[in-house]
């Protein structure tokens, strides 16, 4: 109960980076990173357009971030928060970082690399084992990114 609990206090303060990124014009995805004593080290929200870089998904800009604050390239005892699935390029990130767990809101039927299109951390190419745990603020999060698109829409 109480993981669960933590699980979805980081997991809100997640969506509320991803709301910044939607109302940024950015596709509202958000990212946090804690230590294994619950203390966050890093927060990122996607940023491709703002810095015109294909590689600025939340995900990759908090690994980047934690790396540098743990002044390490191995996340061993921390867990990434993100409110939608990673996909192929993140998912390597994820697993070349050594995270030790991952927790994510919604399912991405088109390039989610996790458990969806593609399983990346459980594949004959991980040299990790990465926790997973999905479905932490689902709605919320779906819901979010579908207002963000229907929204994108109706003014193009």
């Amino acid at each position: 109960m109480i993981e669960l609990q933590h699980h979805q206090y980081w997991m809100n303060q997640a969506l509320v980076l991803a709301e910044k990124a939607g109302n940024e014009g950015e596709i509202p995805v958000g990212a946090v990173i804690i230590d294994q004593n619950y203390k966050l080290i890093a927060s990122a929200y996607n940023q491709k357009e703002k810095f015109q870089d294909c590689t600025a998904h939340a995900e990759i800009i908090a690994i980047r971030h934690a790396c540098k604050k743990l002044d390490s390239w191995r996340l061993n005892n921390c867990t990434l928060y993100v409110t939608l699935e990673p996909c192929f390029m993140c998912a390597g990130a994820i697993i070349h970082s050594r995270l030790k767990t991952l927790v994510y809101a919604v399912d991405d039927f088109k390039t989610g690399c996790i458990r969806t299109v593609m399983n990346l951390p459980d594949s004959f190419v991980s040299n990790h084992n990465l926790q997973v745990f999905a479905g932490i603020q689902e709605k919320a999060s779906r819901e979010l990114l579908q207002s963000w698109f229907n929204n994108r829409r109706l003014y193009r």
